[in-house]
């Protein structure tokens, strides 16, 4: 498989008065065509300023510091704004967490859909409804013409994610970012949407990052993990690799929370401790202050070093046990 998207060293750094927020900091990964990637960790990780730097929009303080992003061979770090929001959509697009916010509340869903179109390239309104129906039913909304005509809030959480699935997919982007689009949503509608969106992308060839705190969401879609902590990549594989033989302490600890890791009538286990100020990190390993395995070797920041097919930034990497990884969904 082609490779449409290659990240190599992408620092993202905010400069406050308080000083510099390392959101991202030496994030390297590519993304095949076809591939789900998911990206994984706890609120503050960085995943969501990961995705926000593939499509320029991060705003100041923050801004790219170092490293590429080559989007089908071409370099997005330095682009111009009008090239970027060219390719916005187009070849390169994003699904919000909330889509209450994406959508305009003063326009039918027919008239954003319409003007998505239009912003690339020239097209009848006929034209544009006929495929905004199309992809409407592409996604599981039924009448979809009909339904052209609605309001975002004639429309329930679920519906609406969907609608802003639909738009994403409206030029047949090479790449989708989707920031935890189904967290706000009910179990079941969750499972749809992450059924339909997988059945999508095999259908269409186009690459997702899946951005999420659930690994159990993630296990079910994505064929590769990327686990991030305080910004930095600590551990990267396969999915079935990842969630059978974690490497890093980390991901261990998030796959043990899990609840369908712990047996009925025991309590969850958990990391210890909370997620460091990315102002005041420790030195060395982030994650050393919560880490069991943590000793004076872990004063020196490690190095992401491959593992068999695993990648992991650990000075003390091993594998957990099996049992714990029970139930996971795959």
């Amino acid at each position: 498989m082609t490779d449409v998207l290659r990240v190599e060293g992408l620092k993202t750094h905010f400069h406050t008065r308080a000083g510099v927020v390392k959101a991202v900091d030496g994030v390297s990964f590519t993304l095949a065509e076809g591939e789900i990637l998911g990206l994984v960790g706890e609120s503050g990780s960085g995943k969501t300023v990961t995705g926000f730097s593939l499509l320029g929009l991060v705003d100041p303080p923050g801004r790219i510091v170092e490293g590429s992003i080559r989007l089908k061979g071409r370099e997005l770090v330095g682009a111009s704004d009008a090239t970027l929001r060219d390719l916005r959509g187009r070849d390169i697009s994003m699904i919000f967490q909330d889509p209450i916010a994406t959508l305009n509340p003063m326009l039918t869903i027919g008239q954003q859909m319409r003007l998505a179109q239009e912003a690339h390239e020239r097209v009848t309104r006929r034209a544009a409804d006929a495929r905004s129906a199309e992809l409407l039913t592409r996604v599981g909304i039924s009448s979809a013409a009909a339904r052209l005509r609605s309001y975002p809030h004639e429309f329930s959480g679920g519906m609406r994610q969907r609608v802003a699935i639909a738009i994403a997919l409206l030029h047949r982007p090479a790449v989708i970012v989707a920031d935890e689009p189904t967290t706000a949503l009910d179990v079941s509608i969750q499972a749809q949407i992450l059924a339909e969106m997988k059945a999508l992308v095999a259908e269409t060839g186009t690459a997702m990052i899946w951005i999420s705190h659930d690994l159990a969401v993630v296990s079910s879609l994505a064929s590769r993990l990327l686990v991030m902590y305080a910004g930095r990549m600590v551990e990267s594989g396969s999915t079935a690799s990842v969630l059978r033989r974690p490497n890093h302490p980390y991901t261990e600890g998030l796959i043990a929370s899990l609840p369908s890791s712990a047996a009925p009538g025991k309590p969850l286990r958990q990391i210890p401790g909370t997620t460091p100020s990315l102002l005041a990190l420790p030195p060395g390993c982030p994650f050393a202050p919560r880490c069991p395995r943590a000793d004076a070797a872990c004063d020196v920041r490690p190095d992401l070093a491959a593992i068999g097919a695993q990648a992991v930034a650990c000075h003390h990497p091993g594998n957990a046990d099996a049992a714990h990884l029970e139930g996971v969904s795959q």
